[in-house]
């Protein structure tokens, strides 16, 4: 196994944790520029993990699936969202943590 593997499993793992951050911060905001970066973010996995088997089983072709796993980070990193973060700390920005939504109570 090539050092160019371990550099696409953390690529992937990037890819998914943006993901499910995305998905956290929809689930507690409900905007909906987060939504659909959630949504999307399924489908950057994906491509996520295509390009990670590319690199781990067939070895010719490594730089293609790092080039699939770096297009799904730019294409996930360049979805518009709402700007929700005011004065929090980076940890609570880096885990995704958000205010949650007002509900319509009495």
């Amino acid at each position: 196994m090539s050092y160019l593997v371990y550099i696409a499993i953390f690529g992937t793992a990037a890819v998914v944790f943006l993901w499910l951050r995305d998905a956290r911060i929809f689930w507690r905001t409900g905007l909906p520029g987060y939504r659909k970066a959630a949504y999307w973010g399924v489908l950057y996995g994906a491509l996520a993990l295509l390009g990670l088997q590319i690199a781990r089983y067939v070895t010719d072709f490594e730089i293609l699936g790092l080039g699939l796993i770096l297009a799904a980070i730019y294409l996930q990193t360049n979805r518009e969202k709402e700007k929700i973060w005011k004065n929090e700390d980076t940890l609570t920005r880096f885990l995704g943590g958000a205010p949650l939504a007002k509900t319509n109570k009495k």
